[in-house]
């Protein structure tokens, strides 16, 4: 019996050790570290972003890849300004405060004016209209780390709707807590929506412990009011464009597998979880990929710009790629932690295929879900406009939300170990996806 034990146990570190000896290399990291170093923070629109452009068409193409290009497009971006929010009663307390993009500026010299407490996204909604005439308003929400970060759809809300509302309701600004999971007096950015872009209004968000300052106060019931300066603004007419580039396979009749990222960052930290890292894994994993021989099907890595301010990339690669057929698509763009989970959108007929996956990605620890995948931002127009087969390999989100649009998103925040083990996870589904020989299609 003992040696029956033995047996298994040795069989299966056997097992585990092919696994971990995998041959690596460290492109995911060096795209990582040199964007991040090299070019740093990529705002959408802006000078950095066209450096990071031709410093990616640079990078792919002394790694090998053809017909690398850059397919522009232009995009109203947002210029950062001047920030800042004290509150003056009923006790007075400076406020880490960041402008959401899109924010209109304060009026020169600022504005000082009541501010309203709504715990919750609905609560502001069944505010009568008219109630926040020349007032502010500041949006809370009960927003918690977890494994998929499905949170961040629901409260996130309360930055992509909310100030829209309060506008509505007669807000002359509106603050709210930040859409984030952590406890550090960092604000997190990110894009706020106008249907009438002339009806918009000063819009930030404050640190965590801030929104839990502004809270308790609130409790007591005493008015508060709050002086805020807030120079960003909205800037049309930018330059913005996708990188494009492929590793062709040795037929190419069959439609490609497209991997995507996105290559603009918010200007706070220096886009390395976002989603500098994304490329990385990408891009290195295609690049493994070809190890045992070129696949069948070309694999096209897909860079997108101005992903932050609206997905504008993703839906220009999906107009201007609209017409061409797709096999299947991915994307990267949850950091760098480690993969934990698969989802697939496959036809019946693409069972044994999926069945190889999910057998060599059951050695990593990785494990299958019932859900479909649905692809990523930058994917979502494609996906659309050619309804192709999709693959997510889902990271874990535990602390991503700790570091999203914040100056904490910066390169030591990437586990070398961890980031290793998406590409391996990456390559796993490549060398079976880009060597099928049969339609790949997604489920009816």
């Amino acid at each position: 019996m003992r040696k029956t034990l033995r047996a298994a146990a040795l069989s299966a570190l056997l097992i585990s050790s092919a696994v971990m000896a995998e041959p690596t290399d460290d492109v995911a990291w060096q795209i990582t570290a040199d964007l991040t170093t090299e070019i740093g923070a990529r705002p959408a629109g802006s000078e950095r972003e066209a450096k990071a452009r031709d410093w990616a068409v640079a990078r792919l193409k002394l790694l090998g890849f053809q017909n690398v290009r850059i397919e522009p497009f232009t995009v109203t971006g947002f210029v950062r300004g001047t920030e800042t929010a004290e509150l003056t009663g009923p006790y007075p307390h400076k406020l880490h405060i960041t402008a959401l993009g899109y924010s209109v500026p304060t009026p020169t010299g600022g504005l000082t004016a009541q501010m309203v407490y709504f715990p919750t996204l609905d609560a502001l909604k069944a505010a009568p209209e008219g109630s926040l005439k020349g007032k502010i308003a500041f949006i809370d929400h009960a927003f918690v780390a977890s494994q998929d970060g499905a949170g961040y759809g629901p409260y996130g809300q309360v930055r992509r709707q909310g100030p829209a509302i309060a506008a509505a309701k007669g807000a002359v600004g509106v603050v709210i807590r930040s859409i984030g999971t952590d406890h550090n007096r960092d604000p997190h950015t990110g894009v706020t929506s106008w249907p009438d872009p002339a009806k918009a209004i000063p819009a930030g968000a404050v640190s965590i412990p801030d929104a839990m300052l502004i809270a308790r106060i609130a409790q007591t019931g005493k008015p508060m009011t709050l002086h805020l300066v807030l120079e960003g603004r909205p800037q049309p007419n930018l330059p913005s464009g996708n990188v494009i580039a492929e590793l062709p396979g040795r037929d190419p009749s069959l439609p490609p597998i497209m991997l995507a990222c996105h290559l603009d960052s918010w200007d706070l930290g220096t886009g390395a979880i976002d989603d500098a890292a994304g490329c990385g894994i990408i891009t290195a994993a295609a690049l493994r990929a070809q190890r045992g021989g070129k696949p069948l099907r070309t694999i096209r890595v897909l860079w997108s710009g101005s992903e932050e301010i609206g997905v504008f990339g993703g839906a220009a690669y999906g107009k201007a790629h609209a017409d061409e057929p797709h096999a299947l698509v991915m994307e990267s763009d949850f950091g760098a932690d480690r993969v934990w989970r698969v989802k697939f959108n496959l036809s019946a007929a693409n069972k044994p295929m999926q069945d190889r996956i999910t057998a060599r990605l059951a050695l990593m620890g990785i494990v299958p879900r019932g859900d479909k995948a649905g692809g990523g931002a930058d994917t979502g127009a494609i996906i659309a406009a050619q309804k192709p087969a999709v693959i997510d390999l889902d990271q874990d989100g535990t602390r991503y939300f700790d570091l999203h649009h914040t100056p904490d998103d910066t390169l030591d925040k990437v586990d070398p170990a961890q980031l290793e083990q998406n590409v391996a996870a990456w390559t796993v589904v490549l060398e079976e996806v880009a060597n099928e020989a049969g339609p790949i299609k997604p489920a009816d």
